[in-house]
């Protein structure tokens, strides 16, 4: 495999860094902006996943891989479309390993990304509410999206941290791979098989949930609970920032980028 098809490891670690370096530096606006395109994104994602998997007679493993193929549109648009994703920018922890990027830096990536995220993902979640696509079916997929809220909210706190943890390493992987590839093509394939496993695996994403469990509340397929909600995306997002921020970007960063002692 030579360099002219895909960078290699080394050469994505440089890549990734100077990525991270460059989105600390966005203004607020454009990193509002772009973070409320990627709560969008992921959620229609996660709604071409609800509708995929509904009716599916094609058995428990095929169905879910189908799903998470559908799924991996969302990424795809944040990578290919360009967006600030809060799991993907966890891979900023690289930069601030390297001491390119200050703590306070990064923090206020992250935060200003989670609230434009969250935005984009509730906001979408109103629309789709409101559109009626959840009767699709005789109210077939508005089942599927009460039952994916139901089981995202019946996690306790040890199964949505540690669903976390796996599913980020997996999203952000998915984002390194992007980084290997020169062409859109190369781009998307890299996304796809690491998205269908976590969605597959049933682990979490804090993003997506901040789309699964509101549209359900608001199409009034499952009843409010904000507690609910908060208590999820609070330990789904602390798994999300230990599996995509130290087990892929720490790691990284010490393998390719920490200087030899």
């Amino acid at each position: 495999m030579s360099d002219m098809e895909c960078y290699r490891p080394a050469k994505i670690a440089e890549l990734v860094e100077n990525s991270g370096i460059a989105k600390t530096q966005l203004s607020v606006e454009r990193t509002l902006m772009l973070a409320v395109l990627a709560g969008a994104f992921i959620s229609f994602g996660a709604l071409f996943y609800t509708l995929t998997v509904t009716g599916s007679t094609l058995g428990l493993g095929p169905t879910r891989l189908l799903g998470g193929f559908a799924f991996s549109l969302g990424l795809i648009l944040v990578v290919i479309g360009g967006a600030e994703l809060f799991t993907g920018n966890n891979l900023i922890v690289m930069a601030w390993a390297d001491r390119k990027v200050s703590t306070a830096g990064l923090l206020r990536n992250w935060g200003l990304v989670y609230v434009g995220n969250f935005i984009g993902a509730v906001a979408t979640a109103v629309l789709v509410a409101w559109s009626g696509v959840l009767d699709i079916g005789d109210g077939a997929v508005g089942n599927t999206a009460k039952f994916i809220a139901q089981s995202k909210l019946s996690l306790s706190a040890q199964e949505a941290f540690f669903r976390g943890i796996l599913c980020n390493v997996l999203v952000c992987l998915a984002v390194w791979l992007s980084f290997a590839a020169r062409r859109v093509s190369g781009k998307i394939l890299a996304i796809i098989f690491p998205i269908a496993a976590f969605v597959g695996a049933g682990f979490e994403h804090s993003v997506a949930n901040m789309y699964a469990i509101p549209v359900a509340m608001l199409s009034g397929n499952v009843a409010a609970d904000v507690t609910g909600l908060i208590g999820n995306l609070v330990f789904v997002t602390a798994g999300n920032v230990v599996g995509g921020g130290g087990f892929v970007a720490l790691v990284y960063w010490v393998i390719y980028i920490r200087p030899e002692s």
